[in-house]
């Protein structure tokens, strides 16, 4: 028994030691990037190229500024940035982030012709009146009184520098009706708009089985295809419900080009467009500005005990098996008969025990999935936060949580577990985690735009209305005679 405990302290120790191993290597290497960033930097500035308004996203997990997430769409070269504009707002051109197209071969067209990617500007307005810059809430401190500024800046307006030339179409499978609106979508695109036109492998096989008229249409083949996808669409159009969004995001393992997302599934909480009216929605988008919603991702991670054990570079463990989740990554028991034990970190300080069937870590754009089932609360999406969410749990008095954005959460099967657990991104890639092995998430600095059909807060407040009927009921007869909800 005694030897049991002393190895069991022994092994703790040693993880303890290679996770502050990794924490060192992390920081050195975010410090080495935005070494090499400034000197990148520095080195436009000389030759001119760079625009005044010139701006970076935040490393590592402080996003407490919402544009410093935003922007996702530069491209990685310099002459891309000689034509920065220095207009309100914030520039698609105004960010260097690794990961970004940094090969001109990877970024060709059908007909092997260097893709130069469209670019566009973000700006704040309230009641359809831009703001002349992005205003948040500052905190200052005068004469000893602590007062924050009103955040007068409320929806995100994108306005596009020239008309996206390319579009990536996702549709929902083994669905006729969805599959010949994506005909005559991917027709009209190619004739009417001259876009490039993307579609997923099997999808374009399937279309060209029926008829050689779309041979014009292109699409990826390699995993390396996938990564620089970003780099040759300017627009992403989904054709099904949520889970299509999600497949559609998922795709994306960095930066997300700005989302249209039709309603032709059993849920539209992130789908506010009509197919049937299809032509005039594009056109508009297309033409903009058009209003947009920054969805939010986790980036989740496992780090394994005995790779961590067994490996001096624990740094690579945590790069290279990440996830990406726009709605939630789900821990349970499993097929275990055992209640799941966990135990939850936030920034290495500890939280909490978890015993139950399971713990659900959400985004704010998921708290109206997996999250609401189990009790937690609705959120609208752009607000900053990460839902954290008890399955089942053993106490009563465990109620859910929202914790803000900037926090990394650790979640562990503790070493004398007598079960495992299993963890799911987005309902997919299950992962079993066993004794000593770890889950970490943080939220992402790559968020999902999608764009809106009103603004972002009215079509939020219609989609729970109109797929949840939420608060909805019949109105006593004497009071409606009429019997109106």
């Amino acid at each position: 028994m005694v030897e049991d405990q002393a190895q069991a302290y022994m092994s703790n120790c040693l993880r303890i030691a290679v996770e502050s191993k990794a924490r060192a290597m992390e920081e050195a290497a975010q410090w080495k990037r935005k070494y090499e960033f400034e000197c990148l930097q520095n080195g436009a500035e000389e030759a001119g190229g760079l625009s005044a308004n010139y701006r970076t996203s935040s490393s590592g997990s402080d996003f407490n500024s919402v544009p410093d997430v935003a922007i996702v769409q530069g491209h990685h070269s310099h002459e891309q940035h000689l034509g920065c504009s220095e207009g309100p707002g914030i520039s698609s051109c105004d960010i260097f982030k690794n990961g970004m197209c940094s090969s001109e071969s990877n970024n060709l067209d059908g007909r092997g012709l260097l893709y130069q990617k469209v670019l566009f500007n973000l700006a704040w307005g309230c009641d359809g009146i831009k703001d002349q810059h992005a205003k948040h809430d500052i905190v200052s401190c005068e004469r000893g009184d602590i007062r924050t500024d009103i955040r007068r800046s409320k929806q995100i307006i994108l306005e596009w520098k020239s008309a996206p030339r390319s579009v990536a179409i996702f549709m929902k499978p083994n669905s006729p009706h969805v599959q010949a609106l994506c005909k005559e979508m991917v027709k009209w695109l190619k004739e009417d708009k001259g876009m490039n036109v993307f579609l997923e492998p099997d999808v374009r096989k399937e279309l060209l089985d029926e008829s050689n008229t779309y041979t014009f249409v292109q699409t990826w083949k390699t995993g390396e295809d996938i990564k620089t996808l970003h780099c040759k669409v300017d627009l992403v159009i989904t054709l099904g419900g949520d889970g299509t969004v999600l497949w559609a995001a998922s795709k994306f393992k960095g930066p997300v080009p700005p989302v249209v997302s039709f309603a032709m599934g059993s849920l539209g909480f992130m789908t506010p467009f009509k197919s049937d009216c299809f032509k005039e929605c594009l056109r508009n988008v297309i033409k903009g500005p058009w209003p947009i919603t920054l969805r939010h991702r986790l980036c989740c991670r496992i780090v394994r005990a005995a790779d961590c054990q067994e490996s001096t570079n624990c740094r690579k463990i945590l790069e290279d098996d990440f996830h990406l989740v726009l709605n939630e990554v789900s821990i349970d028991r499993g097929m275990s008969s055992f209640l799941t034990f966990l135990e939850c970190y936030s920034d290495n300080s500890f939280v909490t025990y978890v015993q139950g069937d399971g713990l659900i870590i959400s985004t704010t754009s998921g708290s109206t999935a997996y999250s609401l089932a189990a009790g937690g609360s609705m959120v609208h999406p752009q607000v900053p936060g990460i839902l954290f969410t008890p399955i089942c749990p053993h106490s009563l008095s465990f109620r859910p949580l929202i914790l803000p954005e900037y926090v990394t959460l650790r979640i562990q099967v503790p070493l004398h577990s007598r079960g495992q657990a299993w963890a799911s991104f987005d309902g997919k890639d299950r992962q079993i985690l066993q004794a000593g092995d770890a889950l970490e998430c943080n939220m992402s600095e790559w968020p999902v735009p999608t764009m809106c059909e009103v603004e972002s807060t009215c079509d939020f407040l219609h989609s729970v209305q109109e797929c949840l009927h939420w608060n909805m009921k019949k109105i006593h007869c004497a009071d409606n005679p009429e019997g109106q909800l």
